[in-house]
């Protein structure tokens, strides 16, 4: 059996793959390993389970477009995505005067959004410090009109309203500074003194940053690069002294973070023990442009929130606010929305851990003792939740907002849970069991959920049992530049032995559509695939959606490929594998069962 202590090797795995699966500058970029040592103050970052990510920077004010042209995916990385000179760059610090920036005003944001901590960029790879700063005058007291560090106030806002605050610092990358990493533009790598670059600006200006701001919750390091493992202990432990109760985020490098920072917009498939972080951006920028308006909604937030809780990790959001210092109109608007949410519904994820009932159909769930947070994200059309395997004593089921009783029936170790009528606003319906004794651990092998009462039943990668060759793997790619995106598979399925297997629990007997969800590029396409289920095989052939590239959108296609009809409720395998040997079959990132109605 795969439990969850193996499981979380399996994670573990999951996310190391992301690294390699990609180039040698996404291993830079992105360490998502910690130290095995916990840090004291590691507590309060656990309970927290929300944060706020900002970045601000020179690159708000230019807002995605140079010289006529627009930018799309990063606005952060404008620097580097229209090769502009550093002297042409600096020109624009020139006229950045952020008048409408009020500490206050985005303090008092983040606690009505329910915000934690917020964390934001002091400096990003563009080199302009958003402090008054010492160590340069490439800065927003001294190369702008703005005149004042904005930092100083939002530290004391934050604080006075119990957020935990924290600095954004890029370590390596540089693009202003001829010894910092990645502007190959103006300055050539091979004759760059890295060691200069960290004596010079990164430690003294992170000095600068743990010694004139007060206590800090975070320094949030990015891009490692251009250190030993020993260079890099020994950078550490120089900073440790001016703040020794602050966490180091993991992408300080070579595992020695005090928590875990997965890739940029990913959630592990499976929950994750110790201290972990998954971040995401409002829209598809994380920093400031003009035209990106692509929000998401309050129940899309509210969603994701769940999602990661029941995975054990915190969940930090990020804003760009533009040149003038506003955050953006639907940032405000919607944050707001997930606060008012969770003034009702906290309970269930500040100072949670992750689920003990696998994700179901209807949801997913968060943990406290002696209590289990049902998170209904996708109502049964009857209005009855199903939770499989619940063998602890059940003495009550209410809603968390209101704490009103809810009807419900224990058929085994299943439980039955009337809901409340439907109610169109509800970001996400919560149900408190309370109950006495101990509840299964979660495995992988527990079977998916299958149920006439969902128009889509979802049976992902991670739930498949794997034979020959074949493995599972988080794929990451990118929409817009930068705009990156990460999707479990089963990959490598070459020969016959390659075969992969779903245990499915059908509760209710009827017809039922199979799709296969996959990606499959020119050269895998047309090959034959058997998959097999009630005792029946069902030969198809596969069909062409798209090649797998790391700058480029990863298509899946829905392939029906069988109608099969469930006579009795049950558990059923369903396997899949291809008839003939030959190039990897697809990767599959699910199969789903869709009732016939």
């Amino acid at each position: 059996m795969r439990s969850i202590i193996n499981k979380f090797s399996l994670t573990l795995f999951l996310s190391a793959t992301v690294l390699q699966a990609n180039s040698q500058t996404m291993d830079e970029m992105w360490d998502s390993r910690s130290s095995d040592q916990e840090h004291p103050q590691i507590g309060w970052f656990k309970d927290a389970k929300f944060g706020m990510f900002i970045h601000w920077g020179l690159y708000s004010k230019i807002a995605g477009e140079w010289k006529g042209k627009r930018y799309y995916g990063s606005g952060e990385w404008i620097m580097n995505q229209a090769r502009i000179p550093v002297a042409e760059y600096r020109k624009e610090a020139a006229t950045f005067n952020p008048v409408n920036f009020n500490a206050d005003k985005w303090a008092q944001l983040a606690q009505d959004a329910g915000i934690k901590y917020m964390v934001i960029t002091a400096k990003h790879h563009e080199g302009f410090s958003m402090f008054d700063s010492k160590v340069t005058d490439f800065d927003i007291v001294d190369a702008t009109p703005f005149k004042m560090d904005p930092m100083k106030d939002l530290a004391q806002a934050t604080r006075k309203r119990g957020i935990q605050f924290g600095f954004y610092y890029s370590q390596f990358q540089d693009w202003y500074e001829p010894n910092g990493g990645k502007n190959t533009w103006d300055f050539d790598e091979s004759k760059k003194d890295y060691q200069k670059y960290y004596n010079e600006k990164a430690i003294p200006q992170l000095k600068e940053l743990m010694t004139n701001y007060g206590p800090l919750g975070i320094v949030w390091f990015d891009t490692p690069g251009g250190l030993t493992k020993e260079q890099t202990s020994d950078f550490i432990s120089s900073l440790r002294k001016y703040q020794p109760n602050s966490l180091f985020s993991s992408r300080v490098g070579h595992g020695l973070g005090d928590y875990r920072d997965f890739g940029d917009s990913e959630v592990p498939a499976t929950p994750i023990k110790g201290a972990w972080e998954s971040i995401y951006t409002h829209n598809d920028s994380w920093g400031y442009i003009n035209h990106d308006m692509n929000f998401k909604a309050p129940k899309e937030i509210v969603h994701l929130l769940a999602n990661v809780a029941s995975k054990g990790g915190n969940l930090m959001l990020n804003v760009g606010p533009d040149g003038s210092g506003n955050i953006p109109e639907y940032s405000e608007k919607f944050l707001r929305a997930t606060g008012k949410w969770l003034d009702k519904n906290g309970e269930s994820i500040y100072g949670s851990t992750f689920g003990l009932i696998p994700a179901q159909p209807w949801g997913v769930s968060t943990s406290k003792p002696g209590k289990q947070y049902l998170h209904v994200l996708n109502r049964p059309l009857n209005g009855r939740l199903v939770v499989p395997d619940f063998s602890a004593t059940v003495r009550s089921v209410y809603l968390l907002a209101g704490k009103k009783n809810l009807p419900f029936r224990k058929k085994g170790t299943i439980l039955e849970i009337d809901l409340p009528a439907a109610d169109p606003a509800d970001l996400n319906t919560v149900c408190v069991v309370d109950y006495s004794g101990d509840l299964p651990v979660y495995d992988l092998n527990t079977p998916v959920t299958i149920s006439s009462q969902f128009n889509l039943n979802y049976a992902d990668a991670i739930y498949a049992n794997l034979q020959g060759k074949s493995q599972i793997r988080s794929l990451t790619y990118s929409h817009y530049y930068g705009d990156w995106k990460h999707t479990t598979c089963v990959t490598d399925m070459k020969d016959t032995s390659d075969e992969i297997t779903f245990q499915l629990r059908v509760l209710e007997p009827g017809d039922y559509h199979v799709i296969v969800e996959y990606a499959c590029p020119q050269e895998s396409a047309k090959q034959e695939a058997l998959l097999s289920i009630n005792g029946r095989q069902y030969p198809f052939r596969t069909l062409r959606s798209s090649e797998f590239v790391k700058s480029s959108p990863l298509m899946f296609i829905k392939h029906t490929v069988a109608t099969t009809a469930f006579l009795n409720a049950g558990v059923y395998p369903l396997a899949i594998r291809p008839m003939q040997n030959g190039q990897e079959l697809f990767k599959l990132k699910s199969i789903i069962l869709e009732p016939v109605r």
